[in-house]
């Protein structure tokens, strides 16, 4: 069967500011030492299964031209702008119709843009044993990640063990993120994985679904579905979008479906949440330090500094988080890391849009 992608490619990085800004959110930028940015990355891993003219990115139109400057060969007809957020059940239902309006029928993996993924041969073997359950009946599928430590960010997924030497285990249910007590028992437990938030289905399957456990929003999208390739079809797209309710896919659907199984993923998965993820990405020094650009360090540990050209000197810091930016410079306890995004709510609150 024919596979395709829905690349969802528009947040906007907040927990990632000052370099994440409105303008070039977080999936746009780069952070590995490659020089390619997040959204460039997912897309070239899944080009072993995936035809270019197959690949569709759901952003907002204030994004386009960055993805079009980032993606060249992605089809203008594949950037997919919603008019409003409206999260991920209709984020993923628009790509859904606009992939049926080309083919009918197809395998669909659902992908988030700003994911990093360090073993890329493994993920490709992964996704595809992912696609073959997909194939099956009406299957939804997703990826999970096994757990190595009691991370409290994530949401988890419980697997049914029950039934074992397969690739894949039915989903017993989904949980919200837990505390570090309730997370280190679910790693303790090996039944729980990470959720990743990537999903493979067949585009039936989906649409099915969202039928019967969003049948507002289904509406909605057969409406737009019917709009796709004529000359209606951004009109239509700006008056219903719109109006969908939003709402997540997780709870939209995935906690509520059957049929759901889980593929578990060890491909050297980071979700790059937040500016902690930086020291596991580019790792650290023998004074648990992550330095970027012109950076000298005096009884300094455990920091991650961020700069450009202009010299940072650290001087007794510890467990700090310092990114410095032309117009703004941030300075962060790893334990507030989480507070960012509360930093640019009191922002937007002083008028100060311009450093948003």
């Amino acid at each position: 069967m024919k596979k395709t992608a829905l690349i969802m490619a528009g947040g906007k990085g907040e927990r990632f500011w000052p370099k994440s800004r409105l303008t070039l959110p977080k999936q746009f930028l780069s952070l590995t030492n490659d020089g390619k940015t997040m959204i460039q990355l997912t897309v070239e891993r899944i080009l072993p299964l995936v035809d270019m003219e197959d690949i569709y990115i759901a952003t907002n139109e204030s994004y386009k031209a960055l993805v079009k400057e980032q993606l060249p060969d992605i089809p203008e007809c594949n950037i997919l702008c919603e008019p409003v957020g409206r999260n991920t059940a209709p984020c993923i239902g628009l790509g859904a119709v606009h992939i049926q309006h080309k083919y009918d029928d197809a395998v669909m993996m659902v992908l988030p843009s700003d994911h990093l993924v360090k073993y890329t041969d493994i993920f490709t073997d992964t996704l595809t044993t992912a696609c073959s359950i997909a194939e099956q009946g009406t299957n939804l599928v997703t990826l999970g990640i096994t757990p190595n430590y009691p991370e409290t960010g994530y949401g988890y997924i419980k697997a049914d063990k029950s039934i074992s030497g397969k690739p894949s285990y039915p989903v017993d249910r989904f949980v919200e993120k837990p505390d570090y007590e309730t997370a280190k028992a679910y790693v303790e437990g090996g039944d729980y994985y990470w959720n990743s938030g990537m999903f493979i289905w067949k585009v039936s399957s989906i649409l099915t679904d969202l039928s019967l456990y969003m049948p507002e929003t289904y509406a909605g999208l057969q409406k737009i579905g019917q709009a796709v390739g004529t000359e209606n079809e951004t009109s239509i797209l700006a008056s219903v979008f719109p109006t969908l309710p939003s709402e997540s896919i997780d709870y939209g659907i995935m906690e509520k479906a059957s049929d759901i199984y889980l593929v578990p993923g060890n491909f050297g998965w980071d979700d790059v949440g937040s500016w902690l993820a930086v020291e596991r990405i580019r790792g650290i020094d023998e004074n648990r330090n992550t330095f970027t650009g012109n950076v000298t360090a005096l009884n300094t540990s455990g920091c991650t500094i961020e700069g450009k050209e202009k010299l940072i000197a650290a001087v007794g810091l510890h467990d700090l988080i310092v990114v410095d930016t032309d117009d703004a410079l941030l300075i962060c306890s790893k334990d507030s890391a989480g507070d960012i995004k509360k930093m640019l709510e009191i922002l937007r609150n002083e008028g100060k849009d311009s450093y948003l």
